[in-house]
């Protein structure tokens, strides 16, 4: 029965460094995710890059491999769906002001606000004036920071809105109910004539954003729910609820889709499990069908390893 016993403690402490060992490798590696969508009123197609829950993670000397990878994508635009840093006092933001600033040297970067920005732009008695010193450090001619607010391309006649979800929708083990005519209140309105694209940082509001009206929600905030289980998809999400309803890749609703990114890092703990981040190349094709048939529809995604 002894031997029985320490045979067990050998295979348990083996399962945990292997356990420990993914965690550190997912956690230092991303992989590129191609997805289309057929999306209404798009006036011709073009390619994007989704970068959501940054974090300041760098891979490579300043990220010079997600540099590489955009390069090669060699998309119209970039957006970035919260979260490019952390809100701690004493972090560093500089990686995620370095790739910002040399991405903006090549593309146009449209950036909606993650509940991290949000953290250190209203709590000034904690943070000071550090949410300033980000947005000052980004802004170029080619950064557009989305702040409860909407920007026209008319080159794809494509309307693109940034939402600043109040902290309040951000609270742990529960989702909280959307007050009604919140969207309305809190943001510039759609566009019929154009297709519209809600960069929404939280993806537990999918079908309120949906019957808002638009016609993509490109999201992140759940990082893929830490750990991936086979069948059971994310374990944990940051709100410490256990296997969330979105925890990453595309969804639907009514006329509308969803792109949820599983992200590029992390915080607090450096690990992810069986869940590399993603970096997403995203295809855009006006639909010439009705939406009604249409609905957004993505053509299927494909992942490639990288870095």
């Amino acid at each position: 029965m002894q031997n029985v016993f320490w045979a067990i403690i050998l295979m348990v402490i083996i399962l945990a460094v292997a356990l420990l060992a993914v965690g550190m490798i997912d956690g230092n590696r991303f992989v590129t995710i191609k997805e289309n969508f057929q999306l209404p009123r798009l006036s011709q197609e073009c390619k994007f890059v989704l970068i959501s829950d940054l974090h300041n993670k760098v891979y490579g000397y300043k990220n010079d491999r997600v540099i590489a990878a955009i390069q090669k994508i060699k998309p119209d635009f970039i957006v970035l769906a919260g979260d490019l840093v952390t809100s701690k006092v004493r972090e560093d933001m500089t990686p995620g002001i370095e790739l910002i600033r040399t991405l903006s040297q090549q593309y146009p970067i449209y950036y909606g606000l993650g509940n991290h920005e949000s953290k250190m732009k209203n709590d000034l008695a904690e943070f000071g004036d550090k949410y300033n010193q980000l947005i000052t450090a980004i802004s170029t001619k080619n950064v557009e920071i989305l702040d409860n607010k909407a920007i026209d391309i008319p080159k794809y006649n494509i309307r693109i809105i940034g939402l600043n979800l109040d902290l309040d929708y951000f609270v742990h083990f529960r989702v909280r109910k959307m007050e009604d005519g919140y969207l309305q209140r809190t943001l510039p309105p759609q566009d019929a004539n154009k297709c519209n694209i809600l960069i929404a940082h939280n993806p537990d509001y999918f079908k309120e954003y949906a019957q808002w009206g638009v016609d993509l929600i490109l999201s992140g905030h759940v990082h893929g729910g830490i750990m991936r289980l086979p069948f059971l998809g994310g374990v944990v999400a940051p709100s410490y609820r256990l296997f969330p309803k979105y925890d990453g890749g595309v969804f639907h609703q009514g006329k509308s889709s969803m792109l949820l990114g599983r992200g590029l890092g992390s915080h607090t703990l450096p690990f992810r499990f069986f869940n590399p981040a993603e970096l997403y190349e995203v295809t855009l094709q006006p639909s010439y069908f009705s939406p009604s048939m249409n609905k957004g529809k993505s053509t299927g995604s494909k992942r490639k390893d990288c870095c």
